[in-house]
């Protein structure tokens, strides 16, 4: 998907600490002396975990296991977050959100009746539960605790619980009117880390009597529709957890029906709307732990990588989803609903405790480090529904056909975008917890680095505390101090990233040979009170081609990548008093392509931000070189123009532009044009609609299949941003020769009508076939003149 170029690179004084690099080239041995008493080898440790409660037999056993709420202490620019989370909507959410609220709130009353039962209040408490305990707030866990004790007393008789509404499907897009089941998956969350904080044996009779419930229902009556159709994979992991912690067999046989009522994911990808496949692209996986036929597990990963080959437009780990991933819709300026990163991150981090394959975490992290952050404001008070690679405004303008849905999806607002205004809490309270996870032969593996602290049972059961300093992604030296009561053997598993070229470990000073390709070094030795361990990951700064993208470039420097530096322009519309909604507008120009040639220079500013992710924070900068492309401009919908192919001609001066890491920079332009070449910017490109493209074959204006199956008449339609003077439009067959009939039609005063032939200014054109009974026909090439 993407080619590399070599740039030339510069070290400044600041940047001579190492950090990350992109390259996939195999990880290089350090030599020097072992540390007394230890062996080291690749790989996750092997073997069962005692200590903490994973997978029970027959399921596939758990190469990584979490560990309960609240065993991680997050420090340093992660610990930041969350308590910017608490100070921000995610913690005050009831001030903002009529849904959170306890007047009428059908979720607090105990038979289920009354207002805002539905996903919204579920999707809020199964992320601020769990930052209550990881940020140990009394107020936060105290609230939780509330709406806990409400969802305990309100089960029936029979064992359903919650809001009586969703029995009928009250809620439901477009009203169901059938058992929805949907919004109690996401409360059992809620339920689940009460239990790992509490102990609390109510907890685990309540979700037996749930799942009897659910398991005495006729077939035809579970997940008939809707969310929970595709969603079924979170109450998967319901069913698997509640047996791991009971032992009840019958539950099996639940996850069995559980999985054939759910939409066919092993089949391909089941739904095309953004939060659906971030969220459910796993499900065979998760049923691989069942059958333990890995056929499972890579239904999973074909959907992920076929929605990343058709989709995935450009660094942040996400893909082309502005609410639905839709054909010829996959250009950088398309964006990611804020739900979508959330849920991807979470997937990504189940797929790593049922696989142990360290490309998850990477793929996790791309998105902490880079999409997550830039999705809301640098004081976590407000989000917006879109985040994009390119994105150099956000402003309240509709952007539709552009992108998906109409209104505004782009400006900073903490009253709106209902389900990421809730569903946010989850991101950064589940990714501290993930930190650390328990591993085979009771050790501890580190799987994200940040500042922090991890208390936790390993070895024979002893109690370790490990304290971890960094400054990680923005600095690549990990550094860790092991404090225990007595001496004790147990694994230590640290993740190597695959980027990381040379990687260098000691363990008390000394040396350890890393093995060659290893993404995880295991050190099996006896540990003491005051032990250290030291992970040094290099950095190279890397140019990354996408062909798939018009040959666009974009900058990274180990996990991050790096925006052009767009001077903000933030422009408050609305709200009260500390909540205020904002639109920001670019106060710099933005429409640079890049240098190819021209030297790349880091610059490393001393000190650790508490805020990493604002632009005036910025740990790590690039300094780069670039030349205008005048023809690039907004639209007049407030998107930038469609990203065309590179090389492109543009003969404005070189300057020097400053690129500043992706998540600190709510403006941006991530994927570059490259300038050079002959083929000038085309000033007014369309977008371009078709009444039935498929995902595999998308509208384009180079070719196109009609399908004409049944003789229908099919269109294919130019629509401009500005209006466009059009003399010709006649279109290029391909061998299948010519259509039954077509003609030209021109959009004027919002309606369509036949083109005559004559000069004429529109907006749209469109062209329209009529076939002969299942005879497809080729479209070449369409120019509109």
């Amino acid at each position: 998907m993407l080619n590399r170029m070599k740039p030339a690179v510069f070290w400044t004084a600041a940047v001579l600490a190492p950090l990350c690099a992109m390259a996939q080239a195999p990880a290089a041995k350090v030599k020097g002396p072992v540390a007394a008493s230890s062996g080291v080898r690749a790989g996750l440790p092997a073997g069962q975990n005692t200590l903490y409660a994973g997978n029970r037999a027959p399921l596939k056993e758990l190469p990584l296991v979490k560990l309960p709420v609240g065993a991680v202490e997050a420090g340093g620019w992660l610990g930041e977050q969350l308590k910017r989370m608490a100070q921000g909507f995610s913690g005050r959410l009831p001030e903002l959100s009529q849904y959170c609220r306890r007047e009428g709130n059908a979720w607090l009353d105990p038979r289920g009746q009354g207002r805002f039962g539905w996903e919204e209040l579920p999707y809020w408490l199964k992320g601020y539960i769990n930052l209550g305990y990881v940020l140990r707030d009394a107020r936060i866990t105290a609230e939780s605790r509330e709406w806990v004790e409400a969802a305990l007393k309100s089960q029936r008789e029979d064992g359903y619980f919650g809001p009586a509404a969703n029995l009928a499907g009250e809620h439901t897009l477009g009203r169901l009117e059938a058992l929805d089941l949907w919004p109690n998956m996401v409360m059992i969350y809620v339920l689940r880390t009460h239990y790992e904080a509490t102990g609390d044996k109510r907890v685990l009779d309540f979700l037996l009597r749930y799942y009897r419930w659910f398991h005495s229902q006729p077939l035809h009556n579970l997940l008939p529709a809707s969310w929970q159709k595709y969603r079924g994979g979170d109450n998967l992991d319901h069913i698997y957890w509640l047996y791991s912690q009971t032992g009840e067999k019958w539950l099996l046989d639940a996850a069995r029906v559980n999985h054939e009522r759910t939409a066919d994911w092993v089949g391909g990808i089941e739904s095309w709307h953004g939060v659906n496949f971030g969220q459910c692209f796993r499900e065979p996986a998760q049923y691989f732990q069942q059958t333990h036929d890995e056929r499972y597990l890579r239904a999973a990963e074909r959907n992920y990588g076929t929605m990343m080959r058709l989709y995935g437009n450009g660094p942040g780990g996400g893909f082309a989803a502005d609410e639905n991933a839709r054909p010829g819709f996959r250009g950088p300026r398309q964006g990611t609903e804020t739900c979508t990163w959330v849920e991807l991150m979470f997937s990504h981090e189940m797929l790593l405790g049922i696989t142990g394959d360290a490309k998850w975490a990477e793929r996790a992290e791309e998105i902490a480090f880079n999409s997550l952050p830039a999705s809301m404001t640098p004081d976590l008070r407000g989000l917006h529904y879109l985040t994009a690679p390119n994105q150099p405004q956000l402003d309240r303008r509709n952007k539709a056909p552009a992108i998906d849905n109409s209104g505004d999806m782009y400006s900073f607002n903490p009253y709106g975008y209902r389900c990421c205004q809730h569903n946010a809490a989850m991101g950064w309270p589940y990714f501290a917890e993930r930190q650390w996870m328990a591993t085979g032969g009771n050790g501890l593996a580190a799987v994200f680095y940040s500042t922090n602290t991890v208390r936790a049972r390993a070895g024979r059961g002893e109690e370790a505390t490990i304290r971890e300093t960094t400054d990680y992604p923005f600095d690549g030296t990990v550094r860790m101090t092991v404090h225990l009561k007595a001496p004790a053997r147990f694994p230590l598993a640290l993740r190597i990233p695959s980027w990381a070229r040379e990687p260098r470990l000691a363990v008390n000073g000394h040396g350890v040979e890393i093995p060659a390709r290893a993404s995880w070094v295991t050190l099996e030795r006896q540990w003491s009170e005051g032990d250290r361990v030291e992970l040094t990951l290099p950095a190279e700064v890397e140019v990354r081609r996408w062909a798939e993208q018009k040959n666009a470039a974009s900058v990274h420097y180990g996990p991050l990548a790096f925006s052009l530096r767009i001077r903000e322009d933030w422009r408050p519309y609305g709200g009260e008093g500390e909540w205020k909604q904002y639109e920001v507008l670019p106060a710099s120009p933005w429409n640079y392509a890049l240098e190819a040639d021209a030297p790349l220079r880091v610059e490393r500013r001393a000190g650790q931000a508490a805020q990493p992710f604002d632009p005036e924070a910025a740990p790590v900068r690039i300094r780069a070189r670039g030349r205008r492309v005048p023809e690039w401009r907004l639209e007049p919908n407030g998107l930038p123009g469609e990203i065309q192919a590179s090389p492109v001609k543009t003969e404005e001066p070189v300057e020097e532009i400053e690129l500043i890491p992706m998540g600190a920079a709510r403006l941006r332009i991530t994927m570059f044009p490259v300038a050079g070449g002959e083929t000038r910017w085309e000033a007014n490109t369309p977008i371009v609609l078709a009444s039935s493209a498929t995902h595999e074959d998308p509208p384009d204006r180079e070719g196109f299949r009609f399908g004409g199956a049944r003789g229908s008449k099919e269109w294919i339609e130019y629509r401009y941003p500005w209006p466009k003077m059009v003399r010709r439009a006649a279109p290029e067959w391909g061998e299948s020769g010519a259509p039954q009939a077509w003609r030209v039609l021109v959009e004027s005063g919002g309606a369509w009508k036949e083109w005559d032939g004559r000069e004429v200014e529109t907006r749209a054109v469109r062209l329209e076939v009529e076939m002969a009974p299942r005879r497809g026909v080729a479209l070449k090439r369409w120019r509109v003149e």
